[in-house]
């Protein structure tokens, strides 16, 4: 099976770049993303109506690319966990996460008995529809699996720590809009209360020796949390980076000389 290089270089301690695609799913989409220097690429399902069917050619897309697909589910339900994790996703980014006993529960979908409640299904499109000893796959299933959840409400600030603290759990990402909403201070990323909390998600993760995961709307913006200590940073969405740059080129043609 495929590993997954990114969950292995964030492992050891090294930073990870991405993007997010929530409109542009084509066949070519992966590999300029790949080519641009994408190590991973996350598939929102939450906000952008793209369907299981599509996510699932978007991996196959993937395969013989050198970057890592991860999903952002719908809903948080075994369900659909166990459908994306069996066409070949290689890590969920689960919204909303906000108690010890939600993490563990997503954890177990993710995992095979003993350890969680995962069905099996081999020879299919995760495995890459080969044949081979199925507890290796199992092992090697886990291994490349991240299972990432967002911080992203004042519930979920308030029990980081307990959620990072279970086994399972790779990264913490934070939905920094969502987030602001919760807190009552809609897009105010300045705010005092804003930065406190963005600095207690970010002291959990160093305390379990995990990941911490944004969005960066601009390299400003990137830079900035990386040196507080962002080690999983998608730059930008797929919309905002095509609207941005034609913007920008359409802006500089009507520039008077």
């Amino acid at each position: 099976m495929r590993p997954n290089p990114v969950k292995e270089k964030l492992a050891r301690g090294e930073t990870a770049f991405g993007t997010m695609v929530f409109e542009f799913a084509s066949p070519g989409t992966a590999t300029v993303l790949a080519g641009a220097g994408a190590e991973y690429v996350i598939y929102d399902m939450e906000h952008s109506g793209i369907s299981e069917e599509e996510i699932k050619r978007q991996i196959a897309y993937c395969r013989g690319q050198d970057i890592v697909p991860l999903v952002r589910p719908p809903d948080k339900s075994y369900a659909t966990t166990a459908r994306l994790l069996d066409i070949g996703t290689m890590g969920l980014v689960y919204q909303m996460v906000e108690s010890r006993e939600e993490a563990e529960t997503i954890v177990s979908w993710a995992r095979y008995p003993p350890r969680g409640v995962r069905g099996a299904m081999f020879g299919g499109a995760h495995d890459d529809y080969s044949g081979g000893n199925v507890s290796a796959k199992m092992a090697s299933a886990e291994a490349r699996t991240m299972v990432i959840a967002l911080i992203e409400t004042v519930k979920g600030v308030e029990a980081v720590d307990n959620i990072l603290a279970v086994r399972g759990i790779d990264a913490a990402y934070v939905g920094h809009y969502d987030l602001s909403l919760t807190m009552g201070i809609p897009g105010e990323f300045d705010h005092p209360d804003f930065d406190a909390a963005i600095g207690k998600i970010v002291a959990a993760c160093r305390k379990h020796n995990k990941p911490a995961g944004c969005l960066a709307p601009n390299v400003e913006w990137g830079r900035a949390w990386m040196a507080r200590g962002f080690r999983m940073v998608a730059y930008s969405i797929d919309i905002a980076l095509l609207g941005g740059a034609l913007q920008a080129g359409i802006a500089g043609l009507k520039a008077e000389d």
